[in-house]
């Protein structure tokens, strides 16, 4: 015998990352998407400056992904990976690893960047001890760091609001310091002078737990959900150096940065500082099915093979990696992002982003604004007593105005879909600064 059907009140669904009681006294309810726009439920058209959750890298409604999909879903619904496969899987894999540069040129699947963040530990986990060296067991992260909300992304995380009411985590990680710096680079345009210093803190906590212990360090190229953190110039350049002298794996976390957030394909690419593990998600499908990967350089997929060929390499996987749907999405989306020259295109409209973005230095309780390619982040005064209410009240007001920011503590941050054109970028700072000068 069924329940009977409850009307719906918002009241069952426990919302993620949200002030549950505070939404569902006034809920913001998004009923269709298009380009560049989401459409409310009372019908406005609210411009979309944060690409979703970061993710949305090619906008809303693509026909081709939409197609790709939908044609999918009547062919093949779901394959399992476990000992089994389907084309679409190894294709897609195959044209990820064409894209990449050596060594990195095999992909675990997965579906999300919590998941890929997790995969990508117990891939350097178990490298090590499959090389022969497994007492190489400690994971190293960074302050400020965020990489998904798994145990062991919160473990390697540095947001305290995301770790400290989940106990004693990972056992065997530490962190190193964060890079943010506003006395000495406020109002920085693009990667601030100051801070490669700032990357001898990793020999620091090298020498406390020694590199025969330490297995790998994981960060963000440009740390995103933290409030947009531009690494210094040449800080990432010598993280790599010290993690080669030291025999130390790294891990880039770009599942945010991946797939044209900078300006380039990959955030590696904009640095110039190849990683030996690559997390990635959201854009990979602009946000259309969940999945995310692991890029894997050669010699460490090589160290898995030299098992019995008989036996499973590695004891990891998901019911859906390389699900059928999501595959089919993102070769869709790849398709797009070449068509359109997306992977690229925010490099041609940084400077203009850039502008429109610093324009705002001046405006009430602005204390800094930082940008890379198509990111940006404005840093409000915290009001005292009150943390993060300035910047929210900032993303309610915003919405009234038909534009949909993203706030994390006392920061705006920002990162339009790639299809983004000048007239939208104006759009949005012109109604940010009526916004912020409308704030207490």
């Amino acid at each position: 015998m069924t329940a009977p059907l409850r009307s719906n009140n918002l009241e069952a669904f426990w919302m993620p990352f949200t002030a549950n009681r505070q939404f569902k006294q006034q809920p913001r309810l998004l009923v269709g998407a298009k380009d560049m726009h989401y459409t409310s439920a009372d019908g406005r058209q609210i411009l979309d400056a944060t690409a979703g959750l970061w993710c949305c890298n090619a906008g809303h409604g693509r026909q081709k992904i939409v197609e790709a999909v939908s044609n999918q879903v009547a062919e093949l619904d779901y394959a399992p990976a476990f000992q089994m496969g389907h084309p679409k899987a190894f294709e897609l894999a195959a044209r990820l690893a064409n894209m990449l540069p050596a060594p990195l040129d095999h992909v675990f699947f997965t579906n999300s960047g919590s998941e890929s963040v997790d995969t990508a530990l117990k891939i350097a986990l178990a490298y090590q001890r499959a090389r022969g060296k497994g007492t190489k067991y400690r994971l190293l992260g960074r302050e400020r760091g965020y990489h998904g909300v798994g145990f062991g992304g919160i473990s390697v995380g540095g947001i305290s609001g995301n770790r400290k009411t989940f106990g004693t985590m990972l056992t065997g990680v530490d962190h190193i310091r964060h890079t943010h710096d506003i006395e000495r680079n406020a109002f920085s345009r693009g990667v601030p002078e100051y801070g490669v210093e700032f990357a001898e803190e990793l020999e620091r906590v090298i020498a406390l737990h020694d590199a025969s212990n330490i297995a790998a360090l994981i960060i963000e190229p440009v740390a995103g959900s933290t409030g947009v953190l531009i690494p210094p110039k040449g800080y990432l350049k010598r993280i790599r150096e010290i993690c080669d002298k030291h025999d130390i794996l790294l891990i880039f976390d770009e599942v945010i940065t991946g797939f044209g957030r900078v300006g380039t394909p990959f955030a590696f690419d904009y640095f110039d500082v190849m990683p030996d593990l690559v997390t990635v998600a959201k854009g990979i499908t602009s946000g259309v099915v969940p999945m995310g990967a692991v890029f894997a350089a050669k010699h460490i997929y090589d160290t898995f093979m030299d098992a019995p060929e008989n036996t499973i390499e590695l004891f990891h996987g998901y019911t859906y990696s390389g699900h059928p749907l999501a595959c089919a999405a993102a070769l869709a989306t790849l398709d797009v992002y070449e068509e359109e020259g997306l992977l690229t295109r925010a490099a041609d409209l940084a400077s203009y982003w850039e502008d429109g973005l610093h324009a705002m230095k001046g405006l009430p309780h602005v204390i800094d604004i930082r940008n890379l390619g198509l990111i940006g982040a404005i840093e409000l005064e915290p009001i005292p007593g009150a943390p993060t209410k300035r910047a929210f009240s900032a993303f309610l007001k915003a919405y009234e105005n038909n534009l949909m920011i993203r706030t994390t503590g006392d920061i705006i941050a920002m990162s339009p879909p790639l299809i983004v054109e000048k007239s939208h970028i104006d759009q949005i700072f012109e109604t940010l600064t009526r916004v912020l000068k409308s704030i207490d």
